[in-house]
């Protein structure tokens, strides 16, 4: 412990600490929503596909609003945009326990979990740009990297939590036990101390900022590319995954512990790579996560040849290899290359980006697995993903996370000071 809190770690920054144990409360917090979410639905005489689109709801509030939450990120003090939003889910959760009962229509529901998708608009943009308030730049890969693992952590928990207090309380009491969570994390954001912003005399219109997060993004090549490739490639794979994953290994050998078991192993792969990428300083580090981004592969590969259940989950633990890298390099480059004002906005971008097409590729591998197959499909994935990998390196900036200027300019300073 002592030397956790020592001088000069990650966890002696007090606004830091209090940051990461709130984001893993939270995540907790709303890991465990579905399972009661699920429960409640299905005990009232919900199908799949009622639950199906009730889930998707928060997607789609998500992405329709994420770009609104970049703008009030960069506007108002970013603690605050992640207090309100996180109050805000809260109460929503307790008005859960009041409406969810066995005769509330679907639409009640799905109005409420869309509403809930609006929290989480609003505190991604600002809990990614909060980060250089809270840590010096040398910092910042750490951080990032570490803050992945809390997510990580809090996905495998919050189930275990709900399911935990679904057998105990039941379904509709544990959308308390979710809130709770939600407030106390909540509570240990007013510990972090941000920098006072800049008064600007004459701010610009809502729309202006909007359209100027947009710009940003556009007029830094890199950035775009590297969304863009994300974008399509979550939908085809992942977004595939996730539906096929249950579906084979049921289908396949009976059991849903392989299922689970891949799951948590994938969270492991990401968090040990992510662990690597932070101790290892690397030239070009667009170059190395994209390159290990491609081991995704793995997953619709084991999917595609289902030769045991082994395999299986080896497999989907190398997949989560993939990711390790793009929480120490990605997040980092954005903090150091888009200025502070524009993060928000950026983030919200990269947020909308990362899941808007994935209900889309959810709803329709079914019926493109029912018309070609799932095998040919799941090899279609692979090619289409490492195709992208291959196209988004010739794109100026991207093997080093960096404007290109701004790459030339480094290397000229490192040769003159040799």
């Amino acid at each position: 412990m002592k030397k956790l809190l020592a001088p000069g770690s990650l966890m002696s920054y007090s606004g830091f600490r209090s940051l990461w144990i709130s984001s893993l409360l939270v995540t907790i917090g709303g890991s465990a929503f579905p399972i009661a979410l699920a429960v409640t639905i299905l005990d009232a005489g919900g199908t799949a596909t009622t639950l199906g689109v009730i889930l998707a709801s928060r997607v789609l509030s998500s992405v329709l609003l994420a770009l609104v939450g970049g703008v009030w990120a960069d506007r108002l003090p970013r603690k605050f945009v992640m207090i309100g939003a996180d109050v805000y889910r809260g109460f929503l959760m307790l008005g859960l326990v009041f409406v969810a009962t066995p005769n509330v229509p679907t639409w009640g529901l799905a109005l409420l979990v869309f509403a809930m998708g609006a929290g989480e608009a609003f505190g991604f943009p600002a809990s990614g740009a909060i980060l250089p308030s809270v840590l010096p730049p040398d910092k910042l890969p750490a951080g990032n990297v570490l803050r992945g693992i809390s997510a990580r952590i809090g996905s495998i928990v919050g189930p275990g939590v709900g399911g935990f207090s679904v057998a105990v309380f039941g379904g509709r009491m544990t959308f308390a036990v979710t809130a709770a969570f939600f407030f106390i994390g909540t509570a240990l954001l007013f510990n972090i101390h941000e920098k006072p912003r800049e008064s600007v005399e004459s701010p610009p219109s809502f729309i202006e900022d909007l359209r100027e997060g947009l710009v940003t993004v556009w007029r830094t090549p890199w950035v775009a590319a590297c969304i863009a490739m994300s974008t399509f490639q979550l939908m085809v794979v992942l977004a595939s995954e996730n539906v096929l994953l249950p579906v084979i290994t049921r289908r396949e050998f009976h059991t849903n512990t392989i299922f689970a078991t891949a799951a948590v192993m994938f969270s492991i792969g990401g968090s040990v790579s992510a662990l690597i990428a932070m101790r290892i300083k690397v030239k070009h580090p667009g170059l190395v996560s994209v390159v290990i981004w491609g081991l995704l592969v793995f997953a619709p590969l084991v999917l595609a040849f289902p030769i045991s259940g082994t395999v299986i989950i080896i497999g989907y633990f190398i997949a989560g290899i993939s990711i390790g890298p793009w929480e120490a390099y990605w997040l980092t480059a954005i903090q150091r290359e888009i200025p502070q004002e524009l993060q928000g906005r950026v983030f919200s971008v990269d947020y909308m980006g990362s899941i808007g097409l994935m209900p889309l590729g959810m709803a329709l591998v079914g019926p493109v697995t029912h018309i070609f197959g799932e095998r040919p499909f799941l090899i279609f994935a692979i090619i289409f993903h490492l195709l992208l990998c291959g196209l988004v390196l010739l794109v100026p900036g991207v093997k080093d996370l960096r404007s290109p200027q701004k790459s030339g300019n480094s290397s000229q300073g490192e040769q003159s000071s040799a």
